[in-house]
């Protein structure tokens, strides 16, 4: 053996030496069992289970563009766009006291470069019949249409228990009136009437149930820092081709429920044309609008409004929206107002 070849097979023999080490240095781990998303269909569709828990989730929400618009029939005239985003977590599970809920709303409005933010649309916590947190009340549940005017506001932060019985249901809830706002009608002789800070609280009833075709509800509100309340009775029923709705308000005064006026009744025919076409005309008389600087209501003026919605499905999860109302008061300025919507919902 020369010395050539016993260079060569020393390299030939690190080589492989080296080799062997190289390949036992990059061993591939054993891959770790994976744990599939779980559908869950104990509360109804689109709910699947947190890896790794025993709590189910639901992720909704929508994208949706609109152009509101307003006119009054002195010429004055004004438009304006929005795009507003919202996702919804909703995360149940059972417990030792019933269904356990968790609900986050988080909405973002952008209305133009200058002015774009993301608040807390709804947040609450539920358990049996017990909702505490920030949501919408019992006022929020209008007519299905554009046309009705029959609460101020509907979002507070607030405590409520609701006991369901079959079709029947019951409840009642203290609400924080902070930052309520009121209606602003000018009394008699032109006088603002003077609202008062509200720091205190409410409360609201509510009872109603469905008989067939037929849902009726009746909800009531006190303002105690106002000493006013108000009462509000919705029924529906299918008729026909449609629906027809129908919904009769009182107020005392002044207060955060309802105080657009003493009386009102309003009506509403939601008409579904084909699967994807839907027509609601619909009417409002108010009794008696205008308040003196305390809350009182006064004077003879009386309005009645009265509108148009279109609601269309262009395609699965994407709808269209037109709405055009007309509002006419007595001795005052009557107007046009409305809005056209594109929505794609998820």
């Amino acid at each position: 053996m020369n010395i050539k070849s016993l260079l060569l097979g020393s390299a030939a023999a690190l080589a492989a030496v080296s080799g062997a080490q190289a390949a036992d240095a990059i061993v591939a781990a054993q891959p770790e069992p994976m744990e599939y998303v779980r559908v869950c269909d104990a509360f109804g569709a689109g709910f699947f289970y947190i890896p790794g828990s025993e709590t189910c989730l639901k992720i909704d929400g929508y994208v949706r563009f609109q152009t509101d618009f307003r006119r009054d029939l002195s010429g004055t005239s004004d438009w304006n766009s929005f795009t507003r985003g919202q996702v919804n977590f909703d995360a149940r599970s059972d417990s030792e006291l019933g269904t356990l809920r968790g609900y986050i709303a988080l909405q973002g409005n952008a209305l133009n470069s200058a002015s774009r933010g993301v608040n807390v649309d709804q947040a609450f916590i539920e358990v049996g019949g017990l909702k505490v947190g920030y949501f919408f009340n019992w006022w929020d549940d209008g007519l299905s249409g554009e046309t009705d005017a029959l609460a101020n506001n509907t979002a507070w932060n607030a405590i409520r228990y609701t006991y369901t019985a079959g079709a029947f249901y019951a409840g009642l809830a203290v609400d924080e009136l902070e930052s309520a706002s009121y209606t602003s009608q000018l009394a008699p002789f032109g006088v603002a009437r003077a609202v008062q800070p509200n720091n205190n609280i409410g409360i609201e009833g509510t009872v109603g149930g469905a008989f067939g075709s037929v849902k009726a509800a009746i909800v009531g509100g006190y303002d105690i820092d106002q000493e006013n309340g108000a009462l509000r009775m919705i029924a529906t029923a299918d008729l026909g081709p449609g629906t027809l709705g129908f919904a009769v308000a009182w107020a005392s005064g002044q207060n955060a429920y309802y105080d657009a006026s003493e009386w009102t009744v309003a009506a509403e025919y939601a008409v579904k044309v084909t699967d994807k076409f839907k027509i609601t005309p619909g009417f409002q008389y108010f009794w008696t609008i205008d308040q003196n600087r305390f809350g009182d209501f006064v004077g003879s003026r009386d309005a009645w409004k009265a509108g148009l919605t279109l609601d269309y499905q262009l395609a699965k999860n994407l709808s269209a929206k037109a709405s055009v109302q007309y509002y006419d008061p007595d001795r005052a300025q009557e107007s046009w107002s409305g809005y056209l919507r594109l929505q794609r919902s998820f």
